[in-house]
């Protein structure tokens, strides 16, 4: 397809496009002559992803420009490859290690993961942004005098477990190493807030359930 049609079809502008490409974000179609390039369905997903992580998830054109880098980095393997391109995405800060709630943060999610099982997650504990993130939650909902230890998050963990199966499942269905990797990045973005919907509308269910409309 022309890049008109390529606006066509994906709904956004030619001018877009062009800045896009020129940012790097989106690889150069394959040059007819000095002024045309064509482009197939392989651009037409990467520029749904880009719009995605612009749109949705408002990140800058420098951090989807690093995300992207990882997605297409084949040297890598499939959990280092899903790794890079997932840190890349904004993260939580690093918590102050000299905080005592956060050094309590840090006993409670050790004894979560081990109570789990969960052996690979905890060699990743220096590295993992989602270890760091669950530590400042755990932390923050200490300093305000909620006890939320290894015993109380387990039962959610194992949910959460559930949830990464099935994520993994629909990864593993897509063709190419690259769209498994795009999935994934995707699936951050997009599916963290679905997931949130979902759980509060669960919430207003069992809640109608049990105490009615009244």
């Amino acid at each position: 397809m022309r890049l008109a049609e390529l606006s066509r079809h994906s709904g956004v502008s030619t001018a877009t496009i062009k800045y896009y490409l020129r940012e790097g974000l989106l690889p150069p179609g394959r040059q007819i002559n000095a002024t045309t390039a064509e482009y197939d369905e392989e651009h037409l997903r990467r520029l749904r992803l880009v719009r995605a992580m612009i749109q949705v998830g408002r990140l800058p054109v420098s951090t989807v420009r690093e995300v992207l880098g990882h997605v297409d980095d084949d040297s890598l393997g499939r959990s280092i490859r899903l790794g890079a391109a997932l840190w890349a995405l904004p993260q939580v800060p690093e918590p102050d290690q000299d905080d005592e709630y956060v050094r309590a943060a840090h006993q409670e999610v050790a004894a979560l993961l081990d109570r789990l099982g969960w052996h690979n997650a905890k060699l990743l504990t220096t590295i993992s942004p989602a270890y760091r993130s669950l530590v400042v939650a755990v932390a923050a909902l200490r300093r305000l005098g909620y006890d939320w230890g290894a015993e109380r998050l387990a039962p959610y963990a194992e949910l959460m477990h559930r949830t990464a199966v099935l994520d993994l499942d629909h990864l593993e269905a897509q063709p190419s190493e690259a769209e498994r990797v795009e999935t994934a990045v995707l699936a951050a973005i997009l599916n963290e807030p679905l997931l949130r919907a979902l759980h509060r509308l669960a919430q207003e269910e069992e809640t109608a359930r049990r105490y009615g409309f009244e």
